[in-house]
């Protein structure tokens, strides 16, 4: 049975427990369960069937056990492996010491956006597929990257972290 990735939403330390989050995944079905990191990465195996499904099916659990859902969007293992692979952000203009994040898109976006699209040291690079590709740097304004991908993408989004997506992976 193929392996997968959940990337969930909003999730953090302060609002959800790693623990609750494991015990709905399981009580939605799934085996082989763990968490990664504290901020809402669950990898867990299942039959093979469209993402979509999984994630209204670990959304549904979520709720049912934990109150509450985030939303979730999944990924098969094979997939991410994959995208770590290709190498993405070879061959992109990235500044020094930025920070390389991925956004996952629940459907490929139906706007075509002229790249690259800069704000105060964000910049997105590039999009392939369900995925876009951002390069930022700290400012003192913060995680001004996530205003400028939510304006440019909408909200059925969550970002990781490249070391977080090539964590998923292994």
């Amino acid at each position: 049975m193929p392996r997968y990735a959940a990337m969930l939403r909003g999730v953090m330390p302060t609002n959800a427990k790693m623990p609750a989050l494991k015990a709905a995944f399981e009580a939605a079905g799934f085996t082989d369960v763990k968490t990664v990191l504290g901020s809402g990465n669950v990898l867990f195996t299942a039959r093979a069937t469209a993402e979509a499904a999984l994630e209204k099916k670990a959304e549904a659990a979520m709720t049912k056990t934990m109150g509450r859902s985030f939303p979730t969007l999944v990924r098969s293992v094979e997939d991410l492996r994959a995208l770590v692979a290709s190498d993405p952000y070879r061959g992109l203009p990235l500044p020094a010491g930025c920070k390389r994040v991925v956004t996952f898109l629940r459907a490929e976006p139906r706007i075509r956006v002229d790249l690259p699209i800069e704000l105060d040291g964000a910049r997105i690079l590039k999009v392939d597929g369900r995925e876009v590709f951002t390069a930022y740097e700290r400012t003192p304004k913060g995680p001004v990257f996530m205003s400028l991908i939510e304006k440019t993408f909408g909200k059925e989004i969550t970002t990781r972290t490249w070391e977080t997506v090539q964590k998923l992976a292994r």
